[in-house]
C-alpha cells in the first residue's frame, strides 16, 4: 500500500446520505478551485482506487471528489444489503451535491460521468441543472442498445478480417444481439461479447497494469475486491435501467454547458454514437474531444491528452462555481 500523500485536501470519509453511510474520497490543492464530483462506471465499478493513475494534474484545476455509489466499492462494503435503484441514486447524488456545496462554500459543482456514470450524470443534469456548473461525459452512453449493436459489428469485423475461427464460433454462439429487452440471457450474452471485445482491445479490461494501480492505492483494502465481485448482484435494477437508457428519446436541449471526452478506440461506448448525438445537442456552450489511441478507460490510456482536454474546458468555462 502506498503512503498517503501530503496534500492540502486529502480526505477519506463516510457521510450519512439518504439513510446510509456513503464513501467519499477528496483530493485537491486549493480550496479556491471549483469542485468536481466524479461519477464512476459499472454500475458497481467504483473508480476511487484508480486516482493515482490519472488524477494528479487534475487537482491543479479542481478539487476532485470520488463517490463510491450505493451498491459499489466501500459504500457497498459498509451497506451490504442496501441495493440501488435509479431513484435512490438520484436522491443520493442530490444530497451529496448539496453536502459538497456547503463543505466547500460553492454555488454549484462540476459533474464528470464515466460510462454508467454518464447515464447517472446526464439524467441528473436534466432534472437539476441549477446544481451543476457544467457536465463532462467520458465514455458517454447515448443508447445502450445502439452501443451494443455497433460494438458487436465492430468486433465481428475484426474477427472476420483475422479469420479467427475460434472467436467467430464464440460470436455465433451468442446469436442474435442485442435483444431489445433486458433479461438474464441478455446479460450473459453481453458478458460473452465483452470477453471478445477485450481480446481485440475494444473494451475496458482489468489487466495487470490497471490492477496494480488499484492495489497500490492508499485507500485499497481486500474488501474492495469482494465488493467488485458482488457488483452484478447488487446492481441488477440499475443494469435493467441502463439497457433501456436512450438519450435520443429525450429533448436534446441542455441548460448548462456540455463537454464530451471520448476515446478513439472505444467500442464499448462507441465514440461515433456519442459524436452523432453530440452534434444535435443545444447547450449554452459545448465541445467534443476525441482522444486518439485511447479506449474506454480514456483517462488511464492517455492521461496527458485527457488533462489537456480538461485544461481547455476549464479555460472555456470560468463562470460561477
Amino acid at each position: 500500500m502506498r503512503k498517503k500523500l501530503n496534500k492540502l485536501i486529502y480526505v477519506e470519509e463516510y457521510v450519512y446520505i439518504n439513510g446510509i453511510e456513503q464513501f467519499l474520497f477528496h483530493n485537491g490543492t486549493s480550496y479556491d478551485n471549483p469542485v468536481m464530483l466524479y461519477l464512476h462506471g459499472g454500475p458497481g465499478s467504483a473508480e476511487s482506487l484508480f486516482t493515482e493513475g490519472f488524477q494528479g494534474k487534475w487537482e491543479d484545476l479542481y478539487t476532485v471528489i470520488h463517490w463510491d455509489q450505493r451498491g459499489a466499492g466501500k459504500t457497498l462494503t459498509k451497506n451490504p444489503d442496501k441495493y440501488p435503484t435509479i431513484d435512490l441514486l438520484l436522491k443520493d447524488l442530490y444530497d451529496i451535491v448539496h453536502y459538497l456545496k456547503k463543505k466547500y462554500n460553492k454555488n454549484r459543482v462540476i459533474l464528470l460521468g464515466h460510462s454508467w456514470g454518464s447515464v447517472l450524470g446526464s439524467t441528473f443534469i436534466k432534472k437539476y441543472p441549477e446544481e451543476v456548473s457544467y457536465y463532462i461525459g467520458v465514455g458517454q452512453v447515448v443508447s445502450m442498445l445502439d452501443n451494443e449493436r455497433v460494438g458487436y459489428e465492430k468486433v465481428k469485423e475484426l474477427i472476420s478480417k483475422k479469420n479467427d475461427i475460434k472467436s467467430l464460433k464464440k460470436l455465433e454462439d451468442i446469436g442474435e444481439y442485442p435483444d431489445k429487452e433486458y433479461s438474464e440471457e441478455w446479460l450473459k450474452k453481453c458478458l460473452k461479447l465483452r470477453k471478445l471485445q477485450e481480446k481485440y482491445k475494444l473494451a475496458a479490461s482489468m489487466d495487470l497494469s490497471i490492477s496494480l494501480i488499484a492495489f497500490k492505492s492508499p485507500i485499497f483494502k481486500l474488501s474492495d475486491i469482494i465488493a467488485l465481485m458482488k457488483a452484478f448482484k447488487s446492481n441488477g435494477k440499475l443494469v435493467e435501467f441502463l439497457v433501456n437508457f436512450n438519450l435520443k428519446l429525450e429533448t436534446n436541449k441542455y441548460e448548462i454547458p456540455i463537454f464530451y471526452i471520448m476515446g478513439g478506440n472505444d467500442w464499448q461506448t462507441p465514440y461515433s454514437e456519442a459524436e452523432d448525438y453530440f452534434n444535435k445537442i443545444e447547450a449554452p456552450l459545448k465541445k467534443y474531444y476525441l482522444i486518439p489511441n485511447a479506449g474506454h478507460m480514456t483517462m488511464l490510456d492517455q492521461p496527458n491528452l485527457f488533462f489537456e482536454a480538461l485544461q481547455d474546458i476549464a479555460e472555456r468555462h470560468k463562470g460561477e462555481n
